[in-house]
């Protein structure tokens, strides 16, 4: 079954204001991208990679086929890609994945060197490895490569690895597809198969970038037969293996090419590079009227002006953060103050507004605050620093070295606490839409849908959460994926049920509770209606060590099946889910790692492992894999689960200060083996990530007064 996604819809009268902001910020570089989405010329790869942390989507359209494709830098050296193609002269639409590793960058009289490897993971319909270079010569850039399978074409010389053993002599599957088309069995790892074949073949391009025009021309030699759509499906043989383009630099980040392949037909391409590695600039400081120029007649009934802790509380609640507790120590001339933090997606910034709001209204005697870090109602630590108006005549140096991040220490009593349950229930409408992608019968289909959020602060750090979603128009209906298919028991394959019967619905609603004791303690219980498909009570604990790059949690749930009309009726089918999770903040450009093992929705056995890296400026990008008891052939298509993470911060599409975000997972196929709930199964680690300690180290800076 395929995916759905739920974005939230900005105004067009805002974004059409905003977008020269967007694209100075996220848009910083020309798109390079091939028809294949990953880094090349027209249809072959070159060795060239994209600067880290680049986001790449691309649409082909040529009348062979129509490609989409996703292309994420993941480090300076290591690309990847999820593409989607389309095959126009017959009804197929195939879903694979490509890995790029750069080998060694260019230099002096040596070119550049990437290998790589296209479908890794997919029918095999695609499936070609090389080794390519690429040298700087001029404005020209040179490429020259060594392919197998498709990029091998009828071959060009003996395979060079079947000099190292004979099994690379041979590419023929154990189904005994040809070597070109593929083995036909979806989502399975086959290395058996790679730099294998009877021979290697050549392919090549040059590009001429002009240094003054925003233009490329393009020329390649693509050896590619297309074995499998001629031979399997009567499609066209290419007539020539060259093609030739021109790629213009519409706007920064994003490219328009028109190419006339293999002298038989024309294609375009669309391409848009999105900066997710950029660190927004450090917010202005918000201006609004202080609480220090009211009079006793203007400020706001119940708080006293001539207090403290009331005027403070007053900016604060003005400047996109919370104060949730105070408290001064004249002994120690120190205050201890516990923060939240709504609007700043670099929580530093958040700790610097709140350091020059609690140095205009705190008493003149206190010279140290103690600013204790509460991250989705978890404690996290704290970020001692000197009062930033003692501090105005140090150096910077000095400055850096009285800030520090270290636990949550004591503090004798709270002399003031905020009950934030009062007055605060808020109530959310939008339009929004659900996509639902890559269904082998229709690549897309949709939803536009008014959308009622409620989110209230209840007494004893209870909050309430639920969405409720009004149906203006969907094609749901049109699915030929109704009934599913699957072999074990239907725990997500029944979702084009809940899609048409539950067209409008709740979406969710439930309470929960999260907290933190001894300090490295993390809590989390609730129970409700959970999302589109189960209600059910759990819980999860999470284990932090203060400053450990590894952490350890456990989560369970109690779960039974909603009714498909999502209302408040239930199916019969009831279950167990429990995890034991292991967590790794590496120290390699902060990829986070992790591990879960237990019992899955369809009661399957099995583990998850999570790849995720996260910037300081809130964008995620992240792979996921399960395997569990249940048997490839089972499953169904696409033989595992497995998928793409994004979380998209809003802020950098926006313009302003704001920690609202887009998350999503995107599958190339929904079965039912692997499957949890997403937002409910070990999630505390993910939740905490912004504001966790490795955080705050790599934007100290951002701290200084």
């Amino acid at each position: 079954m395929p995916f759905f996604i739920n974005p939230i819809m900005a105004s067009c009268n805002s974004m059409n204001r905003l977008v020269p902001t967007f694209f100075c910020a996220c848009f910083a570089m020309s798109s390079i991208a091939s028809d294949f989405g990953s880094t090349g010329l027209i249809d072959i790869p070159t060795a060239r990679m994209a600067s880290d942390g680049i986001l790449t989507t691309t649409a082909a359209i040529q009348s062979r086929t129509n490609s989409y494709a996703l292309t994420y830098q993941a480090t300076p050296w290591l690309e990847g890609t999820f593409r989607y193609t389309g095959f126009n002269e017959f009804f197929y639409w195939d879903r694979n994945y490509e890995i790029r590793a750069r080998l060694w960058e260019e230099w002096d009289y040596f070119p550049q060197v990437t290998v790589g490897i296209r479908d890794l993971v997919g029918t095999g319909r695609f499936a070609s490895e090389y080794i390519v270079g690429s040298k700087k010569v001029g404005d020209f850039d040179v490429t020259l490569g060594m392919g197998w399978g498709r990029l091998a074409g009828n071959g060009d010389l003996r395979n060079p690895f079947s000099l190292l053993s004979s099994r690379f002599e041979n590419r023929t599957s154990s189904k005994g597809a040809s070597a070109n088309g593929g083995t036909g069995t979806t989502g399975v790892f086959q290395p058996g198969q790679w730099f294998s074949g009877e021979k290697a073949g050549f392919f090549g391009g040059v590009s001429y970038a002009p240094s003054r025009a925003p233009i490329t021309f393009m020329l390649e030699y693509n050896p590619d037969k297309y074995e499998w759509a001629v031979n399997k499906r009567g499609a066209s043989r290419p007539s020539s293996p060259i093609s030739a383009a021109v790629k213009w630099d519409a706007l920064p980040g994003v490219s328009l090419t028109l190419s006339r392949q293999h002298n038989q037909e024309w294609g375009i391409e669309v391409s848009a590079a999105l900066d997710t590695k950029s660190l927004p600039s450090k917010p202005s400081n918000k201006l609004f009227r202080s609480s220090l120029d009211y009079s006793a007649d203007e400020f706001p009934s119940g708080l006293n002006n001539q207090s403290w802790y009331d005027t403070l509380l007053f900016d604060v609640e003005r400047s996109g953060i919370l104060l949730l507790e105070a408290t001064i120590n004249e002994s120690t001339h120190s205050a201890k103050i516990v923060m939240g933090n709504l609007a700043y997606p670099v929580w530093a910034d958040a700790v610097t507004v709140m350091s020059k709001l609690a140095d205009l209204h705190l008493p003149l005697t206190i010279n140290t605050f103690n600013i204790v870090i509460e991250e989705e109602g978890h404690r996290l630590h704290s970020i001692k620093l000197r009062r930033p108006s003692l501090s105005y005549s140090q150096s910077e140096q000095i400055v850096e070295r009285e800030i520090n991040v270290g636990r949550i220490k004591p503090f004798g009593f709270v002399q003031h606490k905020t009950d934030f349950f009062q007055k605060k229930v808020f109530f959310d409408v939008n339009l929004s839409n659900r996509v639902q992608l890559f269904d082998p019968d229709d690549p897309a289909r949709y939803q536009l849908y008014a959308k009622v959020g409620i989110s209230a602060a209840l007494p004893k750090s209870w909050v309430l959460e639920g969405a409720y979603g009004f149906n203006i128009t969907n094609n749901f209906d049109e699915s030929r994926r109704k009934q599913s298919n699957s072999k074990i028991t239907k725990v997500r394959t029944d979702i084009v049920k809940y899609l048409t019967e539950g067209e409008t619905g709740i979406d969710s609603l439930f309470i929960q509770r999260r907290g933190t004791v001894l300090n490295d303690l993390h809590y989390r219980v609730f129970g409700g209606v959970l999302e589109t498909m189960y209600s059910g009570v759990g819980g999860e604990v999470l284990y932090q060590p203060y400053r450990s790059r590894l952490a350890y949690g456990v989560s369970a749930n109690w779960v039974q099946q909603r009714d498909f009309d999502k209302s408040f009726k239930h199916l019969g089918y009831k279950t167990t889910m429990a995890f034991a999770s292991v967590y790794w903040a590496t120290p390699f450009y902060n990829f986070d790692l992790a591990v879960h093992a237990g019992r899955y929705l369809a009661r399957d056995i099995g583990a998850t492992l999570e790849l995720r890296r996260t910037f300081d400026n809130g964008w995620s990008v992240g792979l996921w894999a399960t395997k569990t008891n249940v048997s490839a052939l089972d499953f169904g298509e696409g033989s595992f689960d497995k998928g793409m993470y994004f979380s998209i911060p809003f802020n950098g599409f926006l313009g302003t200060s704001s920690r609202s975000k887009y998350s999503t997972r995107l599958r190339p196929i929904q079965r039912d083996g692997g499957q949890r709930l997403e937002d409910f199964s070990g999630n505390i680690w993910w939740d905490i990530r912004g504001a966790r300690f490795d955080a705050f180290s790599n934007n100290s800076k951002r701290l200084m007064p």
